[in-house]
């Protein structure tokens, strides 16, 4: 869900794949503030959360404004 909210939008992302890399998990886990369900979702180095919170922000109006979408 949330690639494809994403691709929509037109906007590159890194998907990284924390299941193979445990070191990239442990990261994940940290910055998240402890959460190990994937994805979890960062923008510009902020916690977002994953797709319900990503796909709730677009609903808000809120997510084109943090992508840099809205000129």
């Amino acid at each position: 869900m949330a690639r494809s909210l994403l691709a929509k939008k037109g906007v590159d992302y890194a998907d990284i794949d924390v299941m193979a890399d445990t070191a990239k998990r442990d990261e994940m886990v940290a910055r998240s503030g402890g959460r190990q369900t994937v994805p979890q979702i960062f923008i510009d180095g902020s916690h977002i959360g994953g797709s319900d919170e990503l796909a709730a922000l677009d609903r808000a109006g809120k997510l084109d404004a943090l992508l840099g979408l809205d000129a």
